[in-house]
């Protein structure tokens, strides 16, 4: 409760003013002519004057309001390293220790998360942002009320050059630095690489082996260090390298889809941390162009299917070869005086035959068009890792089928010899459902026979190898593939799959169909039925394991620390068993299932935080100093004194902090008391009034 006094004048104060001087004026006229009754006149005009000003008695009751203090601590992956964990927590029992034995202080703690945990809003790929963090803390505390704000860091702080985030800094900021002043860190720096590759060429990374602070140079020059490669988690191999200069490794990618390169360099001598001694590379592995070798047989309706889709495809090329002279032609016309150019089937199937990723056979049937000799050359290129796609008719069932030929030992299924026409839905085997294949064609299995149109002709067989994925009459075989050796080969036991794209029946999905099935024979990773894959994304470690099996082993995940963990799979999609877990450390995570070897990088090895290790004080002990704030080493220096601090005084020394001591309050009650009631006022001036006119009148 305090009280005041104020004015609250009757009038506006230029009518207050002029009347005020004619009254004045009238005074000093009646003393320079010597009247009587001046001096009560001036005693009546004056009570008049306090009157209009009206003085009133002023009550408040106040509530005062407690100071914030602010402690930030910085929990990014750089405060995990040595000793800087506990420090923070020495720091912050003595900074809460200290700040609870003063009154009319309210204290607001704000952790700071860093790369690699579940909440990455202060920092990420841009390092620690503690800056922005206070600004936000302090956001919605009045300017009046601010005590100070208490920083526990490393130092490594990445916005200090931010104005948005610097611009409204609290005064007095005081910094606790974990860590020590001598520490020393090594990193292996990614300066160049691309981001995708053409398979069968080399690509180059250049990288650094970086020490902060600098190596001593000898005279033999640089220092030198081990640095080791492996790809897709292969064994590693490795090479000694001079520690500051520029370096390039090169490889070749031999496969489409992601390589994933893991470099790691060996730790130095009284090193801080090997956290960002290691980094990853991904590279997209993409063909040039995709090489495709089209034969077409025997004439039909659905022939330009395989062409039309192909065609359709920009990143093909696609040479389509026709065979136009019908079985039943037998005038001994050479070949060369059928076709208005001769066609190259020379250069196609034994000269140029290993640069196709694809050779299809469109109903071919057998006319002597392509010796025996060519068709070696197809099995030893399947064998060496190419691709081969029949797409049969009858004519596969008779005397003039490719299975009599060279060809046959690399097909899953043999002919039987006969031709089944009559109307069935093609339907997923129990292997399609979980093939990468076949397994995304239809959401609901239980309702593809209404989904799909029927087909009308299918050429049995009997399955040697292989996996069946689709299935006709009978549940025969329909749609078989096949490995190898090195290569690959796919069946279709019908040429009915044009009427899919005629939407009879509603169709079906046959250009997905046969678009996967192209993929998957030129190895198209994503499609591969056994495959591991694992990611992290918000703090969390997704594994998948792709398979055709039902169950699936349990998986060894090796975190960036080292530590080992088995995680068993739960099913989800088909053919996809799946488990996630937490990912809270930075680094390069490590999943093995016995046979299969994926990483998955969490926290970002190329962020800002991981850049330098090494604690310091280079970006906070500047804002510090302008904030009127004061910086100590935890360790050298301990936690020092807190002190109350007024206003306008300092709030920093040598051992000791300041939090400034406001003194805010709110007004919680008003009340106006008048000094000079009306009736008083009348009275006093009436009674002047009447003893100016009696002296007068004496």
């Amino acid at each position: 409760m305090t009280a005041d006094i104020a004015i609250s004048p009757l009038l506006p104060w230029p009518v207050l003013a002029v009347l005020g001087v004619i009254g004045l004026a009238l005074l000093v006229l009646s003393a320079v002519r010597r009247g009587r009754g001046t001096v009560l006149r001036a005693l009546a005009l004056g009570v008049l004057v306090v009157a209009l000003l009206d003085p009133r008695a002023t009550s408040e009751t106040r509530e005062h309001q407690p100071d914030v203090a602010v402690v930030l601590i910085d929990d990014s992956p750089s405060q995990a390293i040595d000793e800087r964990k506990a420090q923070t927590e020495f720091a912050l029992d003595s900074v809460r220790a200290a700040l609870g034995r003063f009154d009319n202080l309210q204290i607001k703690l704000v952790r700071v998360v860093g790369d690699g945990t579940p909440d990455t809003s202060d920092s990420g790929e841009g390092g620690t942002r503690l800056m922005g963090a206070l600004a936000r803390a302090f956001a919605d505390v009045p300017e009046s009320r601010v005590a100070a704000a208490i920083v526990i860091t490393d130092g490594q702080v990445h916005d200090v050059a931010d104005e948005a985030a610097t611009a409204s800094l609290p005064n007095p900021m005081h910094v606790l630095l974990t860590g020590r002043r001598d520490e020393m860190d090594r990193r292996l720096v990614v300066e160049e690489a691309p981001g995708f590759g053409i398979v069968g060429e080399a690509v180059t990374v250049r990288f650094r082996v970086v020490d902060r602070p600098e190596t001593q140079r000898g005279r033999a020059g640089a220092v030198p260090a081990r640095v080791s490669f492996s790809l897709d988690g292969a064994d590693a191999h490795s090479v000694v390298v001079p520690v500051g200069e520029a370096q390039t490794y090169s490889f070749t990618l031999d496969h489409a889809g992601s390589t994933v390169l893991e470099m790691a360099a060996e730790a130095a001598p009284g090193e801080l941390s090997s956290l960002n001694n290691r980094a990853v590379v991904r590279i997209n592995g993409v063909r040039d162009r995709l090489r495709v070798l089209l034969v077409s047989g025997q004439p039909h309706a659905g022939e330009r299917t395989w062409r039309n889709l192909l065609k359709s495809d920009p990143s093909v090329d696609l040479v389509h070869f026709t065979i136009l002279r019908p079985p039943e032609k037998d005038d001994m016309t050479p070949l060369r005086e059928l076709a208005l150019i001769v066609f190259p089937i020379h250069e196609l199937f034994e000269v140029k035959l290993g640069e196709f990723d694809l050779i299809l056979f469109d109903r071919y049937i057998v006319r002597d068009v392509l010796p025996p000799s060519y068709l070696r050359n197809i099995v030893e290129y399947v064998r060496e890792g190419g691709a081969l796609m029949l797409a049969t008719g009858p004519e596969f069932a008779g005397l003039r089928s490719l299975f009599r030929t060279p060809l046959g030992e690399l097909m899953p299924s043999v002919p039987t010899g006969e031709v089944m026409e009559q109307g069935f839905l093609p339907l997923l085997t129990e292997t399609g459902r979980r093939h990468p294949v076949t397994a995304p064609l239809v959401l609901d299995p239980t309702s593809q026979d209404r989904q799909w149109g029927r087909w009308f002709r299918q050429i049995e067989v009997t399955r040697r190898s292989g996996h069946a994925l689709m299935s006709g009459i009978g549940d025969r075989p329909l749609f078989v593939l096949d490995r190898v050796d090195k290569g690959r080969v796919g069946m279709l036991m019908s040429d009915h799959v044009w009427l899919w794209a005629r939407e009879f029946e509603g169709g079906g999905p046959q250009a997905e169909l046969l678009r996967r099935l192209a993929h998957w024979l030129m190895k198209e990773p994503e499609l591969e039925e056994e495959r591991l894959s694992a990611h992290v994304q918000r703090g969390r470690l997704t594994i998948e394991r792709r398979s055709l099996e039902s169950s699936v082993p349990a998986v060894t995940v090796t975190t960036p620390s080292g530590e080992t963990r088995e995680i068993a799979l739960e099913a989800a999609e088909r053919g996809i068993a799946r488990a996630t877990i937490e990912a809270d450390e930075p680094g390069i995570s490590r999943v093995d299932d016995g046979s299969r070897t994926t990483l998955a990088v969490s926290g970002g090895l190329h962020s800002a935080e991981l850049a330098d290790l090494r604690a310091t004080d280079e970006h906070l002990a500047p804002l510090a100093a302008a904030a009127g704030g004061g910086l100590a080493w935890i360790e050298a220096d301990g936690v020092p004194e807190f002190r109350r601090t007024r206003p306008g005084r300092d709030t920093a020394g040598r051992g000791w902090m300041g939090l400034r001591e406001n003194r805010a309050y709110v007004v919680t009650g008003f009340v106006q008391v008048s000094l000079l009631p009306g009736l008083l006022i009348l009275g006093l001036v009436i009674a002047a009034m009447a003893a100016a006119w009696w002296r007068e009148g004496r």
